[in-house]
């Protein structure tokens, strides 16, 4: 498979922005502090991530549709602690 310029642009984009929720995925699932997690941004954030994903799937743009599919389920998973750890009451 050959590249083009834009689409090495874009897959390396998409693999950064991705590659960068991890950590905080994990450091959130490991330690269950989200104390400096906001969760009004969170929930936004993941919306427009899903939003970003239906974008990619309209236009077809594989890249667009690989990164937020993947950032999707972090930021659900980082979002869903956050809303477990207000219903207990911890923050």
């Amino acid at each position: 498979m050959k590249l083009d310029l834009g689409s090495l642009f874009g897959y390396s984009a998409a693999f950064l922005t991705t590659i960068a929720f991890v950590p905080q995925a994990l450091h959130s699932w490991r330690t269950r502090d989200l104390s400096g997690i906001s969760l009004p941004m969170y929930a936004l954030f993941t919306l427009g991530v899903a939003l970003w994903l239906c974008y990619g799937l309209v236009i077809g743009s594989l890249p667009v549709i690989a990164a937020n599919a993947v950032t999707l389920v972090l930021a659900s998973v980082v979002l869903w602690l956050k809303i477990l750890e207000l219903r207990r009451g911890i923050n």
